[in-house]
C-alpha cells in the first residue's frame, strides 16, 4: 500500500494512509478475507466450544460447591478451607483477613486446599462425563474384508482374483 505525504502531516514525520476504503482494496477484500476465516468451519467449532465450555464450567463448579462440598464438611467439619493460613511474620492474627488487613506475610494452604479440592471433584466428574458419553456412541462398524486366504498354498490375495499370484492355482469363487 502506498503511503503519500500530507504536508501538514511531514512536520510531525506521520504518514498519511488516505481513505479507509484504501484498506478494503478492491471490491472490499479484506473485509471478504476476514469474512471468510471468522465463517470456516473450525472457527465456529472452537467458538462454540468455547461458550459451552465456560457454561459447562459453571455447571460443574456449583455441583462441585452444591452437591459435593456439604456431604465432605459432615465428615470434615466444614468445607471451607480457606480459613487455614500459616502466619509467617511472627505477629498473631485471628483470622487471614485480619493478617491480610495487617499486611502480614501468609502461607495460605488452606486456600490451595479449596482449589486442589475443587479441580479434583470437577476432573472426576468431567471424567464421569466423558466415561458415559464413549458409552453411549455406536461402536465401530466392522471393516468389510479386503483379502482372502488361498486355499491351496493359504496366502493372502485380493477377494477379487481368480488364480493366486503365489502359487497360479486356479480359485473358486466364493
Amino acid at each position: 500500500m502506498a503511503t503519500s505525504m500530507d504536508p501538514s502531516l511531514e512536520g510531525l514525520h506521520i504518514a498519511h494512509l488516505g481513505s479507509p476504503k484504501a484498506l478494503l482494496g478492491k471490491g472490499g477484500g479484506f473485509l471478504d478475507e476476514f469474512r471468510d476465516f471468522a465463517m470456516r468451519g473450525n472457527m465456529l467449532d472452537m467458538a462454540a466450544g468455547i461458550i459451552v465450555g465456560a457454561a459447562f464450567g459453571r455447571v460443574v463448579s456449583s455441583f462441585v460447591t452444591d452437591v459435593m462440598m456439604p456431604p465432605i464438611s459432615l465428615f470434615t467439619g466444614h468445607s471451607d478451607f480457606s480459613r487455614w493460613f500459616i502466619n509467617l511474620s511472627g505477629h498473631a492474627y485471628a483470622t487471614l483477613a485480619e493478617a491480610k488487613a495487617a499486611g502480614a506475610a501468609t502461607l495460605n494452604y488452606g486456600s490451595f486446599l479449596n482449589s486442589l479440592s475443587d479441580f479434583l471433584f470437577v476432573a472426576f466428574t468431567v471424567f464421569l462425563l466423558i466415561r458415559q458419553i464413549n458409552r453411549l456412541k455406536a461402536p465401530a462398524h466392522p471393516a468389510s474384508e479386503t483379502a482372502k486366504a488361498c486355499s491351496y498354498c493359504r496366502s493372502a490375495i485380493a477377494i477379487e482374483p481368480t488364480r493366486c499370484p503365489q502359487c497360479i492355482s486356479a480359485l473358486t469363487p466364493s
